[in-house]
């Protein structure tokens, strides 16, 4: 893309989208200085730094200090006199500097990143650079793009059949779709290191920049040899048959650039909220970062956060953060006309340019994360990959570094144990000869990780993963196998319903539930695991409308013919009386397990910690399809941690799916950590959705899954919420919930200091007195709660609070105006609190 000054909103996410694809880009001179701002931030962010100036005079291009050296450009050809400009690289990306000129302080000449090299002159005309300096550079840069690993080359989707067809790829393995739409690649003995499957590429909706690409797995652990393992079959993924998937796309929220099809009065006006509420994150995650920091001044922290953008003359303003957050809220406020004037395609391209703008303001590389649950579900196809301690070593290693505090590690799946147990009829052959749960409790203690053992419960095979052992894909699993009374049925008689790949457990079969009963406490028992999470709590799902309707066991059917004389398989949801009898008796079978294994396990661990993953559909909707009644659960306090999957490729989905729960009083004093799905979902969306969490009363996040967790994303957290240096262990709320509001609070104290300091609450000086006193009052109850946690200090505490959350909004009505989404915010820390207090009451009383 020689010279080209000019480009279109429309022209700027093609490209983006093409790169995003595996396009590779190649500009040279002020691309898009007379474009639109939002335009040239988005440029700015595909070629990792943007045209500064012009030089006067023709200048020697040299290379960079010798720790800045690329081997790719370090050729004698490259270097001549050209007359150029400045480029100016962007802090932010993970940019090179492959040139710069021979002049005072060595400005930049040629940036590169992994997808684009960019020219610091008009590449092409005479009059600037000579043909053969153009050639060298030119020749130089394709070369160091069409460095293609063995494996035949891909032509890039989308690509026009001018350009070459050749780009560089990851030679990939087909995985298998495992549980809740991961993909599990499969390995073998003769793979000591199997290469991951290229990511999904996002779509221009969700990945408007380079940061937003999902990254490649982490690099593979140095395996020692692994155990013998069966011959494992490599197969196309398969379309998932996960209800969880279903509902995934059930809430898609996709913005296409291109598209003139009308836009409705309430999806303008969800345009219009999503970017006024990622204005808020935004500025709600600065403000954080600025505290933590300990950057007390505005002006101070907005120029050591200050994102420049593209000048096209020397001495011109410059763009930060603030002039950022005005255009997003002029885009938003400006869509409404856009839309009364038809212009729907201009709508959503300045929409999404403001979005992915916006996006660059997070700051990616300070700390600023609180005390919180941060989760990630371990998955079996990478502990499998593991082989051994040491390959479990590195991921742990990661988790730490990344700052995760609790890993839900696949403990039971398919109906194999992951480890050697004398309860389950075989362990998993996929690591037979070690005991991976054995070396995951002493790996993540060592790293102050907590680490709970994830089961499937009524889920009993998994044609998967029948695949990848070379067995029929009928085979319901080695427990089914071995007591196929204990099955369920759908009402055709077939134990996995049409269209799905699982077979399930009857859960009314009280040979069955004692068998799981004895099976978890194994677990709690012989292991030093810090919680159970229980997985497919559930029957499979079914449309009762559709008549697909599940749960005919033998044990199932005789009980409800008992207590009604019918037998369920010859009633339909016609008979409404029948019908919810039927559906209750199903339901009842579940709760009572929940109920009947918590007393159970906490009698033997009365500090075990139990979660479970759920549904995030609608309580009804759920029982008539699912049977799983999860309220009932944490209201009776049988379930610590309630972990809805609320899986979303977009932050706005993601709050539609959450925030029933977040708001619902359901819940009793269980905490609610939701989930967050990372399989095509880019890095800095995967930020945004946890920002929102952040910003909202909620304790904490879980992961889905750690194969999904990239390299890119293991920075970020590193950055935000961990460390590579070793530190004191953080707190963990379900563990120190009264020591975790405390600090929280004072997070919150900081906050309203460093704004009252740069007059940005403006306050009369009586209000601000009330309002100082009585948070101090609150604070010292918290304190006190912390170091003494007793009935009488925790009785206080709860009545300072609820007093101060009750004059918040009125001592804060003056600045509200402006601050509207902040002082929400802290409203929802705030609730945050009370709920850790709640559930630390509940926590303390069972002790």
């Amino acid at each position: 893309m020689p010279n080209v000054e000019s480009l279109a909103p429309a022209q700027a996410i093609a490209l983006e989208e093409w790169m995003s694809k595996g396009g590779r880009l190649i500009a040279s001179g002020p691309v898009g200085s007379v474009s639109a701002p939002g335009v040239r931030q988005l440029l700015r962010t595909l070629l990792g730094g943007y045209w500064g100036f012009s030089l006067e005079n023709a200048q020697q291009l040299q290379l960079p200090s010798k720790q800045k050296i690329q081997v790719w450009a370090d050729k004698k050809e490259l270097f001549g006199k050209i007359r150029g400009g400045v480029v100016v690289p962007d802090e932010l990306a993970t940019t090179q500097t492959a040139a710069v000129w021979d002049s005072k302080d060595s400005p930049v000449a040629v940036v590169a990143t992994d997808r684009s090299t960019f020219f610091g002159w008009r590449w092409g005309v005479d009059a600037v650079a000579s043909p053969e300096l153009d050639t060298a550079w030119l020749q130089t840069s394709v070369n160091r793009f069409l460095k293609k690993p063995t494996t035949a080359p891909s032509r890039v989707k989308g690509g026009s059949g001018t350009c070459s067809p050749t780009v560089a790829t990851l030679p990939s393995t087909s995985g298998i779709r495992d549980t809740r739409g991961q993909t599990t690649s499969s390995s073998t003995s003769s793979k000591t290191s199997p290469t991951p499957p290229l990511p999904t590429a996002p779509s221009p909706s969700s990945a408007p920049l380079s940061l937003l690409r999902q990254s490649p797995q982490w690099g593979e652990p140095p395996y020692g040899a692994g155990s013998p393992t069966p011959p494992i079959n490599i197969a196309p993924t398969p379309k998932s048959d996960e209800a969880i998937d279903q509902l995934e796309q059930r809430v898609r929220f996709n913005v296409d650039p291109y598209s003139q099809s009308p836009i409705s009065s309430s999806d303008a006006i969800a345009l219009q909220h999503e970017l006024e509420n990622l204005i808020g994150r935004v500025e709600s995650s600065r403000l954080s970062a600025s505290v933590i920091n300990g950057n007390t001044n505005a002006a101070q922290a907005a120029k050591a956060q200050q994102t420049e953008v593209a000048s096209t003359t020397p001495g011109s303003l410059v763009s930060n953060p603030e002039q950022v957050i005005d255009n997003a809220r002029a885009v938003a406020k400006n869509l409404p006309q856009l839309i009364a004037q038809k212009n729907y395609a201009l709508a959503r391209q300045q929409w999404q340019i403001a979005r992915a703008n916006l996006w660059k303001q997070f700051p990616l590389d300070q700390r600023l994360a609180p005390p919180e649950i941060r989760s990630v579900w371990l998955d079996r196809g990478t502990i499998v990959r593991a082989k051994n301690e040491q390959g479990l070593a590195v991921i742990f290693d990661k988790f730490a570094q990344a700052g995760i505090n609790t890993v839900f590690f696949e403990t039971v799946n398919a109906g194999y144990t992951i480890y050697p147990s004398k309860i389950a009829p075989q362990q998993n052959p996929l690591v037979r000869g070690w005991d991976p749960l054995e070396s995951a409790v002493k790996l993540a203690h060592e790293r102050g990780i907590e680490l709970h053992a994830w089961v499937w419960a009524f889920a009993a095979g998994n044609r998967n993963h029948n695949k990848l052992l070379n067995l029929n894909p009928e085979y319901p699993g080695p427990v089914l196998a071995a007591h196929p009374d204990w099955a369920g049925y759908d009402n055709r008689g077939q134990m996995i319903p049409a269209g799905q790949g699982k077979p399930f457990f009857d859960p009314a079969n009280p040979q069955l539930r004692q068998y799981l009963l004895n099976l978890y406490e194994e677990i709690v028992t012989h292991y030093n695991v810090d919680g159970l999470q229980l997985d497919y709590i559930r029957y499979p799902f079914q449309d009762p409308s559709a008549n697909r309707t599940y749960g005919y066991g033998k044990a199932a059917r005789e009980q409800f013919q008992q207590q009604t004389g019918v037998d369920p398989a010859n009633i339909s949801p016609k008979d409404r009386e029948l019908w919810q009898k039927w559906t209750e008796f199903r339901t009842s079978q579940i709760n009572t397990f929940v109920a009947q294994l918590s007393k159970q396990l906490r009698e033997k661990r009365p500090n075990l910690i139990l979660s479970a993953a759920v549904f995030p559909l609608q309580e009804q909707e759920r029982i008539q399809k699912l049977q799983q009644q999860w309220e009932v659960w944490a209201k009776n306090g049988d379930i610590d941690l309630i972990v809805p999957m609320t899986y979303a490729l977009e932050t706005a989905r993601f709050d539609r799916l959450a925030q029933p729960w977040i708001r619902s009083s359901q819940l009793g004093s269980a905490l609610l950590v939701p989930g967050i799905r990372l399989l095509s979902l880019p890095t800095v969306g995967a930020f945004d959705q946890i920002q929102l969490l952040r910003d909202l009363p909620v304790i904490g996040y879980a992961l889905f899954a750690a194969e999904n967790f990239g390299n890119d994303l293991h920075k970020v957290f590193s950055a935000t919420q961990g460390s590579v240096q070793p530190k004191p262990q953080e707190l963990i709320p379900h563990r120190q919930p009264f020591q975790t509001a405390a600090i929280r609070y004072s997070a919150l104290q900081r906050e309203w200091k460093f704004l009252f300091q740069n007059n940005k609450l403006p306050m009369s000086s009586t209000t601000l007195a009330t309002f100082h006193s009585q948070a101090n009052i609150v604070q010292s109850a918290l304190d006190r709660l912390a170091k003494e946690p007793n009935s009488s200090n925790l009785l206080a505490a709860k009545a300072v609070l609820t007093r101060f959350v009750s004059q918040f909004r009125i001592l804060m009505r003056a600045p509200s105006q402006d601050n509207l989404y902040q002082i929400k915010v802290w409203e929802n820390r705030l609730t945050t609190i009370d709920r850790l207090l709640r559930y630390g009451e509940r926590a303390q009383v069972r002790k």
